[in-house]
C-alpha cells in the first residue's frame, strides 16, 4: 500500500517534536504511534497496541539485541573500572608525568592528547581529561574557556572517529536501522569515519590552535584577560567549581591504573581478534556484531575476575555492581530500541521511496549530504543529544541516500558530524556540562567562546559535503 504524503508525517513530526520538547524518547514513541496509526487505517487503540508490539518485535532481531546488550555490558564495565580505582589510578599515572610540561602550548597539547587517548566514552573523556589536565592548565595559565574547549572537542568527536567502544554498537545499529545490510554495515561505518568532516575539522583544528597559540573572537579576549590579569575566568561570572578528583571508587580500593588498562586492552584485542577470525583473516570482512558482543563480554569477565582476585569484591558483589553499571546505560538502550522501531515503521510506510521521488524533482541529489548535516545540527543543538539525533536521522536519510544513488557512507558521515555539532555546542548537553565542571569554566562562557570556532568548522563542513556530494 502507498501512503503518499502521510508516509512523511511521522518522521517529520518526530523531528519537530524533538526540537520543541527536547525529549527524544517521547518524540520517537509518538512518531512510532503515528506511523502505526497511518498503517492501520487511523484506528486509535489498535495503533497504540501495534506501536507497543513493534517495540517488542524490535528485539526479535539478533543484531538489534546484540547492540543493546553490548551497550549494557559497556555500562557495567565502565562502572566496575570506576569503582575499582581504575580511573583514579590512570589519573595518578598521568599527573605524575606533568613535570615534563613547561609551557602553555605544552599544557594544551597534553590536554588534547589525553582527550584523544580516552576515546571510549564522551563523558569518561570529559571527566578524566578535565580532572587530569586542570592542575597543569591552571599552573601554566591556560584560561578555563580554552581548557573547556579542548576537553570538549576531544570527547564525543573523538568517540565517533575512533568508535572502538559502545559507540561501535550504536553506530552500526543506526546504520542497520536505516536499511544498511548487517553484512556491509561495518564497511560503511569505516568509510564514513573519514567522511565525517565536522569531527575531523574540530579535532585537528583544536590541535592547530594549540600549536600556533593564535585565537580570535571571545576566546582571544579570554586569553588576553588571563595574560594581563592572571584571571582564569571572567570575573563577572560565577564559574562552576571543578569536580576535581572526587572519586566514586569503592572504600578501600587503591588507585590502580591496570584496572583500566587491562579491561580496555582486552576489549580492543578481543574485537580485533574476533574480526580477524570471523573474516577469515580479513579484518574488514569480519562480523562487527559478533566482535562487538565478544569484546564487551570478554572484557567484562576479565574485569570481574580481576576485582575478585584483588579481593575488592566477592562474586555476588561483582554481579550486583555490574547491574548497577548496566542500569546507567538504560536511557541509551531505550533510545536505540525506539530508533530501531522507528526505522521499521518508516520502512513499512515506504517513506524513503516517497521522499526520494519528491527529492529528485525539487533538489539535486548531490545536495542531500549537506542538507542532512544541517538538519542534524539543528536537532542535536535543540535536544543536546547526539545519539538521539542519529537515531532519528538515520532512519530518514539513509534510505533516501540508497534510493537516489548517493553514497550511504557520505550521508552517514553527515549524520555523525551534524549530531556531534549540537552535542558539542548545546548548553544543555551532558558533555558541555561535564567539560565545564571538570575545567572550572562557566557554561555560558564556554558556549560563547567556542561557538565561533564551531560555526566556522560547520560552514567548512557544509561546503565539503556540497563538493563531495557532486564528486562521489
Amino acid at each position: 500500500m502507498e501512503f503518499g504524503f502521510w508516509s512523511v508525517v511521522p518522521p517529520v513530526l518526530t523531528i519537530i517534536l524533538a526540537l520543541i520538547t527536547k525529549n527524544v524518547f517521547v518524540s520517537l514513541f509518538i512518531g512510532i504511534f503515528l506511523g502505526q496509526l497511518v498503517i492501520g487505517g487511523w484506528h486509535f487503540i489498535p495503533a497504540l497496541n501495534d506501536a507497543l508490539q513493534s517495540c517488542v518485535n524490535t528485539m526479535a532481531s539478533s543484531g538489534n539485541t546484540i547492540v543493546i546488550a553490548s551497550m549494557l555490558f559497556i555500562g557495567a564495565l565502565i562502572y566496575l573500572i570506576e569503582r575499582s580505582g581504575g580511573i583514579d589510578g590512570f589519573v595518578d599515572v598521568m599527573v605524575k608525568k606533568k613535570g615534563v610540561i613547561k609551557s602553555k602550548r605544552g599544557a594544551e597539547i597534553f590536554t588534547w592528547l589525553l582527550g584523544v587517548l580516552v576515546f571510549t566514552s564522551g563523558s569518561l573523556s570529559c571527566m578524566v581529561t578535565g580532572s587530569v589536565a586542570r592542575p597543569v592548565n591552571d599552573a601554566l595559565k591556560v584560561p578555563h574557556e580554552k581548557a573547556a574547549f579542548i576537553i570538549h572537542a576531544t570527547s564525543t568527536p573523538v568517540c565517533v572517529l575512533i568508535p572502538l567502544s559502545g559507540w561501535l554498537a550504536a553506530m552500526i545499529g543506526y546504520l542497520t536501522s536505516g536499511g544498511i545490510a548487517e553484512a556491509s554495515a561495518l564497511n560503511v561505518l569505516v568509510e564514513s569515519i573519514y567522511l565525517n568532516f565536522y569531527c575531523l575539522l574540530v579535532v585537528l583544528g583544536v590541535l592547530v590552535l594549540a600549536l600556533v597559540q593564535k585565537d580570535w573572537g571571545p576566546m582571544a579576549r579570554a586569553e588576553k584577560r588571563t595574560e594581563m590579569t592572571g584571571a582564569l575566568d571572567d570575573p563577572n561570572h560565577v564559574t562552576m567549581e571543578s569536580t576535581g578528583l572526587k572519586s566514586s571508587r569503592k572504600d578501600g580500593a587503591d588507585p590502580r591504573a591496570r584496572n583500566l588498562f587491562i579491561p580496555i586492552g582486552t576489549l580492543l584485542l578481543t574485537v580485533i581478534v574476533t574480526l580477524f577470525v570471523t573474516g577469515d583473516g580479513n579484518l574488514m570482512k569480519g562480523s562487527g556484531m559478533t566482535s562487538l558482543l565478544w569484546g564487551c563480554f570478554v572484557s567484562l569477565i576479565v574485569m570481574g575476575i580481576l576485582v575478585v582476585c584483588q579481593k575488592l569484591y566477592t562474586m555476588n558483589e561483582v554481579v550486583a555492581e555490574m547491574f548497577k553499571g548496566a542500569g546507567g546505560m538504560l536511557p541509551i538502550a531505550f533510545i536505540l530500541m525506539l530508533g530501531f522501531t522507528m526505522g521499521s515503521t518508516v520502512k513499512a510506510l515506504d517513506t524513503g521511496n516517497y521522499l526520494s521521488s519528491i527529492f529528485l524533482s525539487v533538489l539535486h541529489p548531490a545536495l542531500l549530504p549537506a542538507l542532512v548535516f544541517i538538519v542534524s545540527c539543528l536537532i542535536s543543538f535543540a535536544t543536546g543529544t547526539s545519539m538521539g539525533t542519529m537515531a532519528i536521522m538515520a532512519v530518514i536519510a539513509l534510505p533516501m541516500a540508497q534510493n537516489i544513488g548517493v553514497s550511504p557512507a557520505l550521508v552517514a558521515g553527515a549524520i555523525w558530524g551534524g549530531s556531534i555539532f549540537g552535542d558539542h555546542t548545546s548548553p544543555i548537553s551532558d558533555t558541555t556540562i561535564m567539560s565545564c565542571s571538570t575545567s572550572g569554566c562557566d557554561i555560558i562562557d564556554h558556549v560563547k567562546t567556542q561557538s565561533p570556532y564551531c560555526a566556522v568548522f560547520a560552514i567548512l563542513t557544509i561546503a565539503l559535503y556540497v563538493v563531495f556530494g557532486f564528486v562521489m
